[in-house]
């Protein structure tokens, strides 16, 4: 059924550049509790006494750093991905390069955020943060494959992709390298997380959001424009 498609490989051993939500400054999760600095350090020495110790946290803590690798294979929630219906296994999403990633988060949070206030004519603000991950693996290559194929890069559509992802992980294989739909970059879909290792921060990104206005402005540095995308251009 998919001979053709997936005869090309690549055994890649490289960084791919991961994109989440995160925040710049570093928040006191205790503050709302009290306005006491002791009873907070108390509540820090309480915290840290009963979290799991991890050598790499990075990758195993799962409602931290965690989130760069081992979220999106535990959290497998029924929400629809390109290479995954959400219902059995989760997808990790990688690019080669930082303002692929940037493309792709910038669509799927205007979705997001359209959904209930598409009219707002205000700045809505979201922070990113932004992590390289070493991939050592021999992965599917679709680069190009779009032009036998043109289902793999629907923009709305995804019932062709995730069918095609769903007989991958049943192989066993452990991601591919396709074109992204948003941008002329390249996408890592990463179907087990034993081929992730090595994170590290790049970068952080805030997102200045104009709903109505249709436009999406990108920081790398606070108060400087690097990227401005209007996200109606990526649907």
């Amino acid at each position: 059924m998919y001979a053709d498609l997936l005869k090309g490989v690549v055994d890649f051993h490289d960084d791919l550049v991961r994109n989440i939500m995160g925040i710049r400054a570093s928040q006191n999760l205790f503050d709302d509790l009290s306005a006491a600095a002791d009873d907070q350090a108390v509540a820090v020495a309480a915290e840290s006494a009963n979290r799991i110790p991890s050598e790499a946290p990075l990758i195993t803590r799962p409602f931290d750093y965690g989130a760069v690798i081992t979220y999106p294979f535990v959290n497998v929630n029924g929400q629809g991905t390109r290479f995954s219906d959400g219902l059995d296994y989760g997808v990790w999403y990688g690019s080669l390069d930082l303002e692929t990633t940037v493309y792709e988060t910038v669509h799927h949070w205007y979705e997001f955020i359209s959904d209930s206030f598409s009219r707002e004519d205000r700045e809505i603000v979201g922070e990113r943060r932004v992590f390289h991950a070493r991939c050592a693996a021999i992965l599917i290559d679709l680069r190009g494959k779009e032009r036998r194929e043109r289902r793999l890069l629907d923009r709305r559509d995804y019932r062709y992709t995730q069918q095609l992802g769903r007989y991958l992980k049943a192989q066993h294989q452990n991601g591919l390298l396709v074109h992204s739909a948003r941008c002329h970059g390249t996408n890592a879909d990463i179907f087990t997380p034993g081929v992730l290792s090595r994170t590290q921060d790049l970068c952080f990104l805030t997102y200045r959001m104009n709903p109505a206005r249709d436009f999406v402005r990108i920081e790398r540095t606070p108060g400087r424009k690097w990227l401005e995308i209007r996200p109606s251009s990526l649907r």
